[in-house]
């Protein structure tokens, strides 16, 4: 988006966005909701001469339906003709349209201190008659020098004491000596720092060597970790005010003998802060300011500060103003953000200005009591007077505003020594830390020796399963590690500008990013020429890494570069209104020896706190959302090793599962980074808000999309994300999203959701095969021996405990391991799965002398057998292996807890389970080589993907309500409102349950008897029968001639839908609201689920034209 210029005059207000018609929305945010207009829209408050052109970020407004915010009033800017449109056609200064008057103040009030000359005597003499550390014919020069010309505000002299300024005097005069001592007169070496709990001074000379630039940012740095960042809501607050001098501080110095000084105070608030989110409306800043603030700042600051901090609270990330006052040559660049929501930004803008050259003679950091952060800028228009013709201060302005915004984003990078040392820009900073990402998750690390042996080995044999499993995780851990693809990016900055330019070539078409900035290394730099930019054929490319790498790996590295971008389809990269930047893929150029399934899609989120991915196996798919934590370095490491791995295998796992819905399977993972293990709330925002920027248009900034249709992603919960879906629901409404109702399901009861835990949705399907189970062998479940994985605090742990009438006798959860050969107390489980609470709550005085409790916490406990436990941890994540029982039912733990490395210990030494029936309620808790052991020894194995799909199946249902209400009948029908179901939605639920425990049934009934037929173990056939549903299913959806007939389709359709919400909607209304695509699955889904569940055993070739034939005459009659 290019940066927006604005008039204000006293005939009205008038818009002049370059590059923009004049015909187009001309809000200049386009996220917040219809109640509420854009920061553009407020700017009729500011004073009519001043010229605004503004960034932007976005809508976080955490309403529900029909919530509005009273604040806003304002019209609508409308468009004037005849103005130019073209950056270029701007000159650097003499478009800004009107001047701020003389007498008004722009930003602060001069702070005046009537004491100040009394004072600067008492230093002279405390300087000649008690320190003497100063010549005395040289003490009244460099007392006057410094009150004078280093453009301190009297606001420093009025709070420091006379011994501090005299001290201060001193440090800058021996700085002066030495330099005069080693000849290096222009190279002030000048470093004070003065910091405590409520205020800090600091004094640092200009940087002119690479070692005083860092520890100029070290000392930004040190301010922002100490006194901005603490994200604590009752955490103190602080202003800072930094001024630098404009004359040369030693009169026999050359050059760049300025010293910046930067003065920190805590907040002296108003009124104490506030709960921000306890207002629905955005506060007056006189009632969240420090009263400092509100004594300097002048009205215009005042009035641009609250416009600042409105736009802050209706949005996610940061607001962006920049200012001209011309009779004052003065330029302010105006930065708004919630403090909290990122780290170090203070310290990553100045490094911004920095890399152009700018420099602020005075900056503004103001913390409100509300949350809200505000930094100010101000620069001398003078700066930009020699800039070259081709980029005008408006072109330049607007660049920086894009990239604060991808800063947001990413502040701190492990290559941002290339951009300091102005290696690089910060885009290609940006761009190469994602491709890191990129080359660290989805590398063929196997290599071609892998295949091979893979060929060779028998899959089925156990131990050559075993031996390709270690192999395989020996490889993923050493070949192009992190530290390998850093050290081969920081090794060819060349390559990377190279293939960046590619990049932006192909996706920043219309989003007014300046061709002649994003390599740009200083205002004053000779530009580049956009025409010199031309897309180059990927074989250039390959072939110019090729003569340029050293060795074959950093080859294979850059070369990931170039399959970035040639499967790229559309990003967010290049928007103004970005928290975290997202990517989605063409996933084709995933090894097939490692993803042996091919994914439809892939996205890619890459944030401050976290890196995740969402992958799914179709177009209309769904799946739950992971967040995982890491409890240390070596474990996220861990994590991050296998975080793509288990993404593609958790979705393919989802694929198999949504056999019965409409939905074909997906799913989305995100890791947090080793600093953010306590921001999972924040990671998941951003998240979420990157990927909605690749689904819905941007008016003002048009993404470059290749893949040119709309998507619809559904999504649910899973692992640390339950809490946070109501948010996801509401913040996808204010986004405009026309799919805010399904888009989530898992949501709470008030939004629509159905909760399977509070219904036992998940819980329904599990139960169904374990009784399934007893009732094929009839058997009494209350003589059978039972553990249980996931304890009594989760969905399905609690559930199954609720709904089972076996003898427990291990319970393993998070806090620990609960063992009694005797019989866990039923009685006492049931009260803590109906208060959600986790076995560290039993009550150990009811377990037997043979009975124990240990928790993760505890260390050196002798169990009843003279056994001691050395860590709690490490037994709790090896207990599932080590007792016997009939029954075995994982309703939680890590995905392969059970795999081909561990399954031995669940065989005892005459080759006998220790296990009789396994029905896994858990996702991938067993993995597939270890089940085949299983079987072999003869234990029944129920796979997840067939025992836990009630959850799935209710989650649809629910989406597909979402779809077929309107909005207003929606909350009238399925929101719970004050506890109370409405009778639609008591009715609904019911209905679902019936139809899980049908569903459950008829793949049960099929899978016993195809067993007894066939002889194949139940995991192969649950496959099996699984990948014959989803052949077949795409096979119809893809065939037009079955979906073209109306009658059959609206038949199929009507069948596969509730009768509920048939006789609640109609079904006319229903195939009118629901999208195509999802009606074309509803339909070719059920048909093929309905014909392999009846003919799975049939090797007929017509008996699929049978199927479809009685389908027809069942119409007909």
């Amino acid at each position: 988006m290019a940066t927006k210029f604005f008039r204000i005059s006293p005939k009205g207000s008038k818009f002049l966005p370059p590059r923009v018609n004049s015909g187009s929305n001309l809000c200049l945010h386009p996220r917040v909701i219809s109640s509420s207009p854009c920061l553009s829209q407020k700017n009729v408050l500011f004073k009519k001469n001043t010229r605004n052109f503004q960034g932007a970020s976005f809508s976080t407004l955490s309403r529900f339906p029909g919530q509005k915010n009273p604040n806003y009033n304002s019209r609508q800017f409308s468009s004037e003709k005849g103005e130019s449109d073209n950056l270029a056609d701007l000159s650097p200064r003499r478009n800004f349209p009107n001047k701020y008057k003389e007498t008004e103040y722009f930003g602060y009030k001069p702070n005046v201190f009537t004491g100040k000359e009394e004072q600067k005597q008492k230093v002279i003499n405390c300087l000649r008659n008690e320190r003497k550390s100063i010549p005395d014919e040289s003490i009244e020069d460099e007392v006057y020098r410094f009150y004078d010309h280093l453009c301190l505000d009297d606001y420093y002299f009025q709070m420091e004491p006379m011994e501090m300024i005299a001290e201060h005097i001193e440090i800058i005069y021996a700085a002066k000596v030495a330099a005069r001592a080693s000849h290096a007169r222009e190279e002030l070496n000048i470093h004070v720092k003065n910091e405590n709990d409520d205020s800090a001074i600091y004094m640092d000379s200009a940087p002119v060597t690479q070692m005083e630039l860092d520890k100029s940012h070290e000392i930004e740095q040190s301010i922002s970790k100490r006194y901005l960042d603490n994200p604590n809501d009752n955490a103190l607050s602080f202003r800072l005010e930094s001024f630098t001098s404009t004359a040369n501080i030693d009169r026999a110095s050359t050059e760049n003998s300025n010293i910046s000084t930067f003065l920190v105070n805590k907040c002296n608030f108003v009124e104490p802060p506030k709960d921000l989110s306890s207002s629905q409306e955005n506060p007056k800043i006189a009632w969240v300011s420090d009263k400092t603030f509100l004594e300097k700042a002048s009205e215009h600051t005042i009035q641009t500060y609250q416009n600042i901090m409105d736009t802050v609270l209706t949005r996610f990330g940061p607001a962006v103003g920049v200012f001209e006052h011309q009779q004052r040559s003065e330029i302010r660049l105006v930065i708004g953000y919630r403090r909290g929501s990122i780290m170090r930004f203070y310290p990553s803008i100045s490094n911004l200005l920095r890399y152009y050259g700018l420099s602020s003679f005075r900056t503004y950091i103001e913390q409100f009591s509300n949350g809200v952060t505000i930094i100010c800028y101000n620069f001398k228009s003078d700066n930009f007077k020699d800039t070259s013709t081709s980029t005008s201060v408006e072109e330049l302005f607007g660049q920086i505003t894009k990239e604060i915004s991808l800063l947001y984003c990413m502040p701190h990078t492990d290559i941002d020594s290339m951009f300091t040392s102005s290696k690089l820009s910060i885009q290609e900073v940006a761009y190469a830390h994602c491709v890191r990402v990129f080359c660290e998750h989805v590398m063929n690390k196997l290599g071609s020796e892998y295949t091979s042996l893979s060929a060779i080995l028998d899959h089925s044999n156990h131990l050559h399963v075993e031996i390709l499993d270690t192999i395989k995780r020996r490889l993923s851990v050493l070949a192009f590690t992190r530290t390998k693809i850093h050290d081969t990016i920081v090794q060819y900055p060349q390559l990377v500008r190279m293939l960046f330019d590619q990049f932006y070539l192909q996706h920043s078409i219309g989003t007014g990013s300046s061709p002649r900035l994003h390599r740009a290394k200083t205002v004053s730099s000779e530009s580049l020429d956009p025409q010199a930019l031309v897309e180059l054929p990927n074989e250039k490319l390959v072939e110019t890494i090729q003569k340029t790498c050293v060795n074959d790996d950093d080859v294979s590295i850059m070369e990931m570069f170039v399959k970035f971008n040639s499967h790229l389809l559309k990003t967010n990269f290049f928007l103004t209104t970005k928290v975290a930047l997202s990517f989605r893929f063409d996933p084709s150029f995933l090894d097939q020896a490692q993803f042996k399934d091919p994914l439809y899609a892939m996205i890619m989120s890459v944030g401050n706190e976290f890196r995740g991915f969402h992958l799914r196996f179709r177009d209309v798919a769904r799946g739950g959302i992971r967040l995982i934590k890491s409890a240390n370095t070596e474990a996220l490491n861990l994590n991050a090793r296998g975080l793509f791995d288990e993404n593609y295998n958790l979705a393919n796992t989802q694929k198999l599962k949504n056999k019965d819905i409409p939905e074909g399977g997906a799913k989305g993972v995100i890791l947090l980074n080793s600093k953010f293990q306590d921001k999972p709330a924040l990671a998941f925002q951003k998240y979420i808000d990157s990927i909605i920027d690749l689904l819905i248009p941007n008016e003002q900034e048009r993404i470059v999309d290749k893949y040119g249709k709309q998507e619809i992603l559904f999504m649910g919960p899973d692992e640390n994300t339950a809490e946070l879906v109501n948010w996801a629901t509401i913040h996808a409404r204010n986004r405009k999203a026309p799919w805010w109702k399904s888009f989530f399901t898992g949501k709470s009861p008030s939004m629509g959701g159905i909760p399977h835990d509070k219904f036992g949705m998940t819980s329904l399907s599990v139960r169904r095969y374990v009784e399934g189970i007893y009732r094929k062998l009839n058997l009494d479940p209350t003589k059978l021996s039972k553990i249980q994985t996931g304890g009594p605090d989760g969905d399905l742990g609690s559930n199954e405990i609720k709904l089972s009438n076996e003898n427990y006798i291990v319970v393993i959860d998070g806090s620990g391991v609960l063992y009694d050969p005797a019989g866990l107390d039923k009685s006492e489980l049931l009260r803590l799965a109906n208060e959600r609470k986790m076995i560290d709550h039993f009550d150990t005085s009811k377990l037997s002398k043979e009975g124990y409790r240990v928790l993760v916490r505890d260390n050196n406990v002798k169990l009843p057998n003279g056994e001691v436990v050395n860590n709690g941890t490490t037994f709790r994540n090896t207990a599932h292996l080590r007792y016997k029982a009939d029954v075995f039912v994982p309703c939680g733990g890590r995905p392969g807890a059970i795999n081909i490395n561990n399954v031995d210990q669940l065989i005892n030494e005459n080759g006998k389970p220790k296990i009789k029936y396994l029905v896994e309620g858990a996702n991938l808790f067993v993995t597939q080589d270890a089940k085949t052991v299983l079987e072999k020894t003869g234990v029944v194995v129920i796979r997840d993907a067939s025992a836990n799909k009630g959850g799935v199946t209710s989650s649809s249902l629910e989406v597909l309500a979402s779809l077929s209400f309107d909005d207003s009948s929606f909350i009238e029908n399925m929101c719970v409102r004050d506890g109370i179901q409405p009778e639609f939605y008591n009715e609904y639920v019911n209905e679902l349950k019936e139809i899980i425990q049908k569903n459950a049934d008829m793949e049960f009934e099929c899978l016993w008897e195809n067993h007894k037929k066939q002889k194949l173990t139940f995991t192969s056939l649950s496959s099996k029968l699984s990948e014959m549903i989803v052949k077949l299913d795409n096979e119809i959806y893809n065939y037009d001639k079955l979906w073209d007939n109306k009658s059959f389709r609206e038949s199929v359709i009507a069948k596969a839908i509730p009768k509920t919400l048939q006789r609640k909607i109609g079904i006319e209304h229903i195939i009118e609201r629901v999208p195509d695509a999802y009606l074309r699955s509803i339909f070719s889904k059920y048909l093929a689920s309905h014909f392999v569940y009846r003919y799975a055993t049939t090797s007929d070739p017509f008996a699929f034209f049978d199927f479809i034939s009685n389908e027809l005459i069942k119409i007909d009659t």
